[in-house]
């Protein structure tokens, strides 16, 4: 186990220095000069040199480096331009709302995803198109569309879910202890604030999950299948164990590894969509923080965004392999 995990973390290790270097290069390489954006446009040359002597960029590019390195390991991330704050600050702001978005969209397409490849693979026939015919279509739908598709039948036909935001206009958020409006409003006992604040997070969670479900499902189901034709099943038949029992206690808790994976390369995808989807519901997380730094060429919050979203990415794969090591113990002889 401990060999297994310093490969992990050697793994890591390997990745993060590769995720600066390329970060490190893309901010170098991309049009526009950084010196220029912070001194401003109407900025005269030589204040432009004052602030790229200020900011190290005169200095050579392995020395630019190690400083970019130096300031990532001590939390500096740099200024933003549009914010004027520390893009330390801003990611620690806006990181929350994408995290309990993320939670959310993870738990829809976990359940909804599960339910769907558990029934195909139980019954078969019509109901195994009809849940395919989901799975498939679940996969193929643009996530701008659909988000416009909710909020058109969800708010404005039906009037039952709100089309943005995180709380309603003039409630007040609950106090910053995690900084995730559900979780907090429950620590705090409020329970209309957490039904408020989770009424908001079901459009923009559900649509982030949809590709997610089809995944999932295609994945239960083909897996339930391999394990349905496994010999120890057969002995649990010929014991004469009832059906439900060994469905869902014997093939199901086995077919569900593989769920474990897909959830753990589906958190980086989730990761990306934010960006369109907390856009289109305003909802005030990182994609929105990101979309309005591309916007505004501020490199700094960029790559900001991009080491922490790269972070995040890298170790919650390492807790998926060590939590596959303790349900699948043949793993550790690999």
């Amino acid at each position: 186990m401990i060999r297994f995990l310093l490969r992990r973390v050697t793994f890591i290790l390997l990745v993060l220095v590769g995720v600066t270097l390329i970060t490190f290069a893309l901010e170098r390489v991309v049009p526009g000069d950084p010196a220029r954006l912070l001194a401003g446009t109407r900025a005269s040359q030589k204040v432009v040199n004052e602030v790229k002597k200020s900011l190290g960029l005169n200095r050579p590019l392995l020395s630019q480096y190690v400083s970019y390195v130096n300031s990532l390991l001590h939390g500096h991330l740099g200024t933003s331009i549009v914010t004027r704050n520390p893009v330390t600050h801003d990611l620690v702001q806006y990181f929350p709302a994408t995290l309990e978005l993320i939670l959310y969209a993870m738990l829809f397409g976990a359940v909804i995803g599960i339910f769907i490849g558990v029934t195909s693979a139980r019954h078969g026939g019509k109901i195994d198109v009809v849940g395919q015919t989901v799975a498939t279509s679940s996969l193929s739908i643009p996530v701008f569309w659909l988000a416009i598709l909710l909020q058109m039948f969800f708010y404005s036909r039906l009037h039952l879910l709100p089309s943005g935001g995180r709380l309603a206009v003039g409630v007040t958020p609950p106090h910053t202890i995690t900084g995730l409006y559900t979780v907090d409003a429950l620590l705090e006992g409020k329970l209309s604030l957490f039904l408020d604040a989770l009424q908001h997070v079901i459009l923009p969670a559900l649509c982030l999950a949809v590709a997610e479900i089809g995944l999932v499902a295609k994945t239960v189901r083909a897996s339930m299948l391999e394990v349905l034709g496994k010999d120890y099943i057969r002995s649990a038949q010929a014991k004469g164990l009832k059906s439900r029992r060994i469905y869902f206690r014997h093939a199901l808790r086995n077919a569900l590894l593989p769920v474990v994976t897909v959830m753990g390369l589906e958190f980086g995808l989730l990761v990306s969509g934010t960006v369109l989807v907390e856009t289109i519901f305003s909802w005030p997380g990182l994609g929105s923080y990101t979309d309005q730094a591309i916007n505004s060429s501020d490199y700094n919050a960029i790559m900001g965004v991009t080491i922490v979203v790269a972070v995040a990415y890298v170790f919650v794969n390492m807790l998926v392999d060590v939590l596959y090591v303790y349900l699948d113990p043949r793993v550790r002889l690999t």
